[in-house]
């Protein structure tokens, strides 16, 4: 049986929607030949978890202080109850309105949406251990520009969750050595550094089959000068949470 990434509803009623997080970014979509998707590591890391969705529309408006009362919420409708200032300092609190167990060993990296910057708010980040844990967690952000109306708009993402091996950080043995001691790998990025400064070359020299190819896509396509690497992965397949009812 496969390990199981479970949320619990608390509340029936909820607007949170967990969804997979996509590809596609708007900033990525208006670049010029959409560009940004050449980036692979950008495009998994886009992908690389589930969002939570905002419940409402709504604005805020943080007054510089460092008391609940200097973070004004004006909701465009009703209030909803899963968004408020909790901390005071300019931070702006999601409620979440599940719980979730994750499987032995596995912590929820909670953080903001990846490769989705906000203009005048930073989203907080924390790593919970969501495999034993029976209480809940906010998700928080950091107005960063007082004095200015901050808007969130109802199913846009507020909220990434990204499973982690617990302890994997503290396993790992660091070293640094001289690429020269390991002459695999040397040998694989010379390669590599001299195909690449070849291409750049004849791409500034406008060589025509260069600007016809215009990127060069060894890393895309897990191309090394000796094959390619089995595994490699361009998307990611995570499974759907089902849709909320109503």
């Amino acid at each position: 049986m496969p390990d199981q990434f479970i949320a619990y509803q608390l509340h029936p009623r909820t607007k949170m929607h967990l969804v997979k997080a996509p590809l596609e970014r708007d900033w990525m979509e208006l670049a010029n030949q959409k560009f940004a998707y050449r980036c692979l590591p950008l495009n998994i890391a886009n992908q690389h978890g589930w969002f939570i969705t905002c419940p409402c529309d709504f604005e805020v408006y943080w007054y510089g202080g460092s008391q609940l009362s200097d973070i004004e919420i004006r909701f465009d409708g009703p209030k909803d109850w899963s968004v408020t200032s909790h901390f005071g300092y300019g931070v702006l609190t999601f409620g979440m309105s599940y719980l979730f167990r994750t499987p032995p060993g596995i912590n929820l990296w909670v953080k903001g949406p990846s490769n989705m910057p906000r203009d005048g708010i930073q989203p907080l980040e924390g790593i919970v251990e969501t495999d034993w844990a029976s209480s809940t967690f906010t998700m928080n952000w950091k107005v960063t520009r007082a004095f200015e109306w901050i808007r969130f708009r109802k199913g846009e993402p507020i909220c990434m969750l990204v499973p982690i091996p617990r302890g994997l950080l503290e396993g790992l043995q660091t070293a640094i050595q001289p690429v020269e001691d390991n002459p695999e790998l040397n040998e694989k990025y010379t390669a590599w550094s001299n195909s690449r400064a070849s291409f750049l070359d004849n791409l500034m020299k406008k060589d025509p089959q260069t600007v016809e190819r215009g990127w060069q896509k060894d890393y895309f396509q897990g191309r090394t000068a000796s094959g390619t690497f089995d595994g490699h992965q361009t998307r990611l397949n995570l499974g759907d949470f089902p849709p909320l009812e109503g």
